[in-house]
């Protein structure tokens, strides 16, 4: 008898995660019952305690958790925990909550520094120039143009993201500096950054990229106050959650020329049709798109399978990151609605 896996990846799907070839695997191996957040409860008691793998983070309540005797993990297909299950009492079960958002990393990380060089060169307000027939030739057109090359940089969380980011950032030779609470600053220092206060960071950065999940602690941190004690001139790259900016405050503070700044994230998605930020000069868009790679989401089903693999053999999950007692509860990021 195969082991059974209840799969509730919505917004993604199996064809989606999987190449064709491991999804074979997939079901060669497991039993898959396929099924969504609202009808889980409602499976029958035997197939909830057979199931050994959920794939995707529905909705557990205690309840459910209690019939789901035989769990052994729940394996998030995005790329940030969900407050929705009795942590607690999964982690004293010594259920496995794991993630896949790791292999978004490289991806956001390219996407960050495409939109840092747009910031720095006005790559994309060239371009719309240029269609306009407006254009400006040579040093006309540069002369609010920088150079990342050398720069100062300030990283604001330092996960995967953030260091994807520093890896990239190698090659132009930048000074990087690191705000994160929850990371001592030996660590830091052991991966060639510096440690810094954010207050700090917000005055010296020429380059500030926003990269910390959402939590219970850090919602619109980055407010009115904090952007206006950014550096007058420096570029703003918001590429994890929106939820850690004050946005009504960012968008002030490119209006006013104290910024620059370019986001993957927005308060809504899609956001309303008038919104100012549509239209704002300073402001490069990008629609939730950074880390949407189909590469990005086959290496997602590939690290599923090595870490079932692993757990089949009663050994820890390696591939995936594993959700900490400590820091479970405080994720506060929303379920995506778009691949």
């Amino acid at each position: 008898m195969k082991p059974v896996i209840l799969s509730a990846p919505h917004p993604r799907t199996l064809d989606l995660i999987f190449a064709p070839e491991k999804l074979a695997q997939l079901h060669a191996t497991y039993d898959v019952f396929e099924t969504s957040g609202d009808a889980l409860p409602a499976l029958p008691d035997d197939l909830l305690a057979q199931t050994r793998y959920i794939l995707g983070q529905p909705p557990l309540s205690e309840e459910t958790l209690e019939r789901l005797t035989g769990l052994r993990a729940v394996l998030n297909v995005e790329s940030n925990l969900i407050d929705n299950m009795p942590y607690n009492r999964v982690f004293e079960r010594g259920i496995h909550v794991l993630t896949t958002g790791g292999v978004f990393a490289v991806p956001v990380a390219e996407l960050g520094i495409g939109l840092a060089l747009d910031l720095a060169r006005g790559i994309s307000g060239a371009d719309q120039d240029f269609q306009r027939g407006c254009e400006k030739w040579g040093g006309d057109g540069n002369a609010d143009a920088c150079l990342l090359s050398g720069a100062r940089v300030g990283i604001v969380g330092y996960g995967d993201l953030g260091r994807a980011l520093r890896r990239l950032l190698e090659g132009f030779r930048c000074r990087i500096d690191v705000y994160d609470p929850w990371l001592p600053a030996s660590l830091l220092l052991e991966d060639g950054v510096s440690p810094a206060s954010l207050d700090d960071m917000l005055a010296q950065a020429d380059f500030l990229f926003v990269v910390a999940a959402q939590t219970s602690e850090n919602q619109h941190f980055l407010d009115a106050e904090a952007l206006a004690r950014m550096k007058a001139g420096s570029r703003f790259i918001l590429l994890s959650r929106a939820g850690v900016v004050d946005f009504d405050a960012l968008i002030e503070a490119v209006r006013s020329g104290h910024i620059t700044a370019a986001s993957d994230v927005f308060p809504f998605e899609p956001m309303p049709a008038d919104h100012p930020v549509r239209t704002l000069p300073g402001f490069v868009r990008s629609a939730h798109r950074a880390g949407a790679l189909d590469s990005a989401f086959r290496a997602m089903g590939d690290m599923v399978l090595e870490d079932m693999a692993l757990m089949d053999r009663g050994l820890p999950p390696l591939r995936c990151k594993r959700a900490e007692r400590e820091t479970a509860r405080r994720m506060q990021s929303k379920p995506v609605d778009h691949n």
